[in-house]
């Protein structure tokens, strides 16, 4: 798991491409045998799913930084803590 989130923080612009291109794909097979509208509706009802995707994914990962971006923070401000008190102490 830590392979992947390091590979997606280190090709965020490939992994967004990727979700949304995928999105496309399982949007039109999902809707090919399902919907009777032309190909051209099809594609553009697979366009706003896929946006609606990638959307949802962006999402996730401001919400996943800013969390970890958090973490981070408090275990700086806890280590300083204790450093301050092991000095004073």
């Amino acid at each position: 798991m830590d392979s992947l989130k390091s590979w997606v923080s280190e090709h965020k612009l490939s992994s967004i491409g990727a979700v949304w291109a995928s999105g496309i794909v399982a949007s039109l097979a999902y809707n090919r045998a399902r919907s009777p509208y032309k190909p051209s509706v099809r594609l553009i009802h697979a366009r706003l799913h896929a946006q609606a995707f990638t959307l949802a994914v962006l999402s996730g990962a401001a919400a996943m930084h800013y969390y970890e971006g958090s973490r981070a923070r408090a275990r700086t401000r806890e280590a300083g803590e204790d450093v301050a008190q092991n000095t004073l102490g």
